[in-house]
Order: C-alpha cells, then structure tokens, then sequence
C-alpha cells in the first residue's frame, strides 16, 4: 500500500477551479515499469512519483506519457512537500534544476520556456468566444486558446485542449503560461478553466515563475501492483 495525496492545485479566488493532482511522496515504492500504469489508472491530468524526499527528484505523468517538466504538478509537489515539513529549495524533475518558493498563500515554480511542449497559441476576439469553445480542435495537439480579459492590467481568460495526452481540457496548465507569458514577453494572470487562477513573472535569464494556490481535497491508501 501506498499513500496517494490528491491535490487541486491553482485554485481560484473563489475557491473554484483547481487542476486534480496525485502525488505519492514515497514514489520509489513503485517500479518504473509500473508508473506510467498508474497513471493512466488514476486519470487525473498529472500523477507525481517524489522519488527522493531530500533531493526532490521525482517524475511526472499523464494518463498517456511522461513529461519532463510540467507547471502544476510541480507547484502541488512544492506544496506538499512543504506541509510535510520537507524544507527543500528545489525539485528535480527529468528536465532540470526547478526553484520552488512557498508564501503564505502561493507557491511558486520557476521553469523555463524550452522546457514546455509544443504549444499552438491561438488568440480570441473575447472572453466569450473562449467560452463558447466545445472541445478540442481538429489538428491541434496542444492547443492553448486565449483572449485579453483586461489588457492593460495583464488578465487573460484561457482554456487549453491536449487530446495526445488523452486530457480532454486541461483545467490550469502551469507549463503553458511559462511558455505563454515568454511567447507574449508579458507577465500575466490567467484565468482558466472553470475558475483556476494561475499567476507567472518573468526573469531576466529567460525562465519563468508560476504560482497559485493548492488545497488538499483528500489522501487516501492505494494499492500498489494493479
């Protein structure tokens, strides 16, 4: 038996929204050939194996592949790290050296752009038509669909498809605002999904930090070997 945290991480003001999250802090329990299994079990966008508590590193899948660096998976791991009391500056996951900084109530990732997946940025007239949208879109792997909601105070209303990970929507997508904000050269707020809210700044070495905030929805045993 292994213990699952499930996490939402980016969740809004309000307190809507927030992408689900599964961490097992004590991933090495699991065999390498066994995770992307899991995973796909699980079904939520992202599933985190932490496989060194004092190091950080870990590995991150979808339901469908790993990936060498992901924007809310990282945040929710910060979280939890830190609640569990493990006082570490950095995670490792399979891309590189990723800071991490807790605040009171925001976590924050610091990822670079190069690192995010191939991402087709499309612009909407309004807020309204990216509200409109049904699904994901014909041809479009990794489609990151936005429109200004208040351009001169930097808030983007966005919703994202990524149907080659089998994610349908993806509700708050932390590696696509590091590559958004660097696309556009603008820190931003983004508001996605059906209330997430996920904040970014931009550095002077090209990378970019993410932040927003995570609550616990529940831990529970699961059982390893499926």
């Amino acid at each position: 038996m292994s213990t699952l945290h499930v996490l939402k991480v980016f969740v809004g003001e309000d307190g809507r929204g927030g992408n689900p999250l599964g961490v097992f802090l004590d991933g090495a329990n699991f065999p390498p050939d066994q995770r992307q299994a899991v995973a796909t079990d699980l079904n939520y966008s992202e599933t985190v194996f932490v496989d060194d508590l004092t190091t950080g590193t870990l590995q991150i899948f979808t339901p469908a592949a790993e990936l060498p660096f992901a924007g809310h998976p990282l945040v929710g791991t910060a979280w939890l790290l830190h609640q569990e009391g493990h006082a570490l500056n950095a995670l490792r996951p399979p891309a590189g050296l990723v800071p991490i900084r807790v605040d009171s109530d925001t976590t924050w990732i610091r990822g670079r752009p190069e690192w995010s997946p191939k991402i087709q940025f499309l612009q909407h007239t309004s807020p309204e038509e990216i509200n409109a949208l049904t699904g994901p879109l014909d041809g479009v792997g990794f489609a990151y669909c936005w429109a200004w909601e208040d351009e001169p105070d930097g808030r983007v209303r966005v919703r994202v498809f990524v149907p080659e990970h089998n994610i349908e929507e993806d509700e708050a997508t932390g590696s696509g605002a590091v590559a958004f904000a660097a696309h556009i050269e603008r820190a931003v707020t983004v508001n996605q999904g059906v209330g997430s809210l996920i904040m970014t700044r931009l550095h002077d070495d090209g990378a970019v930090s993410v932040g927003g905030a995570v609550k616990l929805a529940e831990s529970r045993e699961y059982m390893i070997g499926i």
